[in-house]
C-alpha cells in the first residue's frame, strides 16, 4: 500500500473523481503541450453522465483557460479500463490533433493512463491485508496507529496535522454559511440550522445534532466547490471529520490523539483503496460512504479505548452494513442523497464503534472479507447505479419533476380544422 497521504488529499469539491482527477489530468496535459493552439477533451462513461453536475467541464476549462477548449460529451462509449475516462487532445491552428492522452480518474483524486493503469504505486507497507496487520501488531504489541507511524515515519504527523486543521476549517466555513447551494435543485444549506437546534436540545440530542451539523457542513462545502479533505473521497468528506470533532469535544482530547485516530482511519481507507475500490463510478456509493463509515468507526473505537481487534470489528461493520449502496446522484449533483448520507453514516459509525466496544472483538466476517464482497458487489451492480444519474433516486426524482412540469405547463392542443 502507498502512503495515506495519497488517501487524505486536500482539494476543492464537489468530486474527487470528477473534479480533482480531471483537474490533475488537465494540468499534466497542459505541461506536455503548452504550445497547442487549442484543446479538445472528450468525456466518457460516468464523467459524461454526471460531469456537468460535478463541474468536470468547468474545472477542465479553468485549468486550460489560456487556450480555447472544446468539451465533447460522449454518453455512449465505455472505455475498457475504468468508467471514468477522458481523452485529452492538443490541436494546432488548423484543428489537427498533434498529441493526445487517455486518462482514467480512478477515485479519490488519483489518475492513471493506459501505460500505468495496472502499475502499483511504490508500497511503503509490508503487509497487504488487515489479517496480516493484526497478526503483526499482536506479535509486536503495537497499536494500529503505531504501525502506521512505523511504516510512514514520524513526518506523517505534520501532514495529518494539516489534514486535521483543514477538516476543522471546512466545518467552520460550512457552519457559517446560509442560503442555497449552486445547481438545479435549489437545495438549502442546513448545517447552521442543525447547530442552532443542538443548542436548544437535551444532551443526547444535542450531541447528535452537533454530529449532523458537522457532517452537513463539510458535505455542503464540498457541494459548493469549497476546500475539503478526501476521506476517502470528496463526496464522503464529512463523515470522518464530524465524528473526530464530536469525540474531541466530548473527551477534550489533544490534537495529537485525533491525529493518531486519523492514522488508523487512513489505514482502513488505504486497504479499501488498494484491495477494492473507493470509486463510486466503479462500485457505487458503498465504496465512498461505506468506506468513510468504516474509517470513522475505526477512529471512534480507538478514541474510546478499543483494542486493535475491536477497532477492526467496528470498521468491518461500518462497511458491511453499507454493502450494495448505490451511487445515484439526483441531476448529477453531489447533493441528494449525498449530503444526508454523510450525516447518517457519521451516526452509524458511532453505533458501530459502540457495538464493537461492548463485544469481545471476535467476529466471523473480517474486514478483508467485506472488502472482497464490496468489490464483487460493485462489479455485479448495474452501471445505472454507479454514478451515472440514470438509476435509483436520480431516475425517479427526474420522472417526478417531468410529471410535475407537464401538470403545471400542459401542452396546448392544436385546433382541429372544421
Amino acid at each position: 500500500m502507498e502512503s495515506i497521504r495519497e488517501l487524505f488529499k486536500i482539494g476543492v469539491g464537489p468530486s474527487s473523481s470528477h473534479t480533482m482527477g480531471p483537474h490533475k489530468a488537465a494540468v499534466s496535459f497542459r505541461q506536455q503541450y503548452p504550445d497547442a493552439a487549442s484543446y479538445r477533451v472528450v468525456l466518457y462513461g460516468s464523467l459524461a453522465a454526471t460531469g456537468k453536475g460535478h463541474l468536470t467541464d468547468f474545472t477542465i476549462k479553468e485549468t486550460l483557460a489560456t487556450k480555447p477548449v472544446d468539451i465533447v460529451w460522449d454518453h455512449t462509449t465505455l472505455m475498457p479500463l475504468h468508467p471514468n475516462a477522458l481523452r485529452l487532445q492538443a490541436l494546432d491552428v488548423a484543428g489537427h490533433c498533434t498529441g493526445e492522452q487517455i486518462v482514467y480518474s480512478v477515485g479519490g483524486g488519483a489518475i492513471k493512463d493506459e501505460k500505468t493503469f495496472y502499475e502499483k504505486n511504490p508500497s511503503i507497507y509490508p503487509h497487504s491485508s488487515m489479517a496480516e496487520i493484526l497478526a503483526y501488531t499482536s506479535e509486536k504489541r503495537m497499536l494500529l496507529w503505531e504501525y502506521v507511524e512505523e511504516c510512514e515515519g514520524p513526518a506523517l504527523w505534520d501532514y495529518l496535522n494539516t489534514v486535521w486543521q483543514t477538516m476543522q476549517n471546512t466545518i467552520a466555513q460550512g457552519l457559517e454559511k446560509r442560503g442555497v447551494l449552486p445547481g438545479s435543485l435549489n437545495l438549502e444549506r442546513k448545517a447552521r440550522r442543525y447547530l442552532h437546534n443542538a443548542e436548544h436540545s437535551p444532551q443526547y440530542l444535542r450531541r447528535m445534532n452537533n454530529l449532523f451539523a458537522y457532517a452537513l457542513a463539510c458535505a455542503e462545502e464540498n457541494a459548493s466547490g469549497g476546500q475539503v479533505v478526501t476521506a476517502p473521497t470528496c463526496g464522503s468528506c464529512g463523515v470522518v471529520p464530524a465524528v473526530c470533532r464530536l469525540i474531541k469535544e466530548i473527551y477534550q482530547f489533544e490534537d495529537i490523539t485525533i491525529l493518531h485516530a486519523l492514522a488508523t482511519a487512513g489505514l482502513f481507507g488505504n486497504l479499501a483503496k488498494s484491495n477494492a475500490s473507493i470509486s463510486g463510478a466503479e462500485v457505487g456509493c458503498q465504496g465512498e460512504i461505506g468506506v468513510a463509515c468504516a474509517m470513522a468507526a475505526a477512529a471512534v473505537c480507538q478514541l474510546e479505548g478499543g483494542d486493535n481487534r475491536r477497532i477492526a470489528y467496528a470498521a468491518e461493520m461500518g462497511l458491511e452494513h453499507h454493502l450494495g449502496l448505490t451511487c445515484d446522484p439526483v441531476d448529477g449533483l453531489v447533493q441528494i442523497p449525498c449530503i444526508e448520507r454523510n450525516a447518517l453514516a457519521a451516526s452509524r459509525a458511532l453505533d458501530c464503534a459502540t457495538y464493537a466496544l461492548m463485544s469481545d472483538g471476535e467476529h466471523r466476517i473480517s474486514y478483508d472479507d467485506v472488502l472482497a464482497t464490496m468489490m464483487q458487489t460493485g462489479l455485479d451492480m448495474n452501471k445505472d447505479y454507479r454514478e451515472t444519474a440514470r438509476g435509483g433516486l436520480a431516475r425517479f426524482f427526474k420522472a417526478k419533476l417531468l410529471k410535475l412540469k407537464k401538470k403545471t405547463f400542459p401542452r396546448r392542443r392544436k385546433n382541429k380544422k372544421q
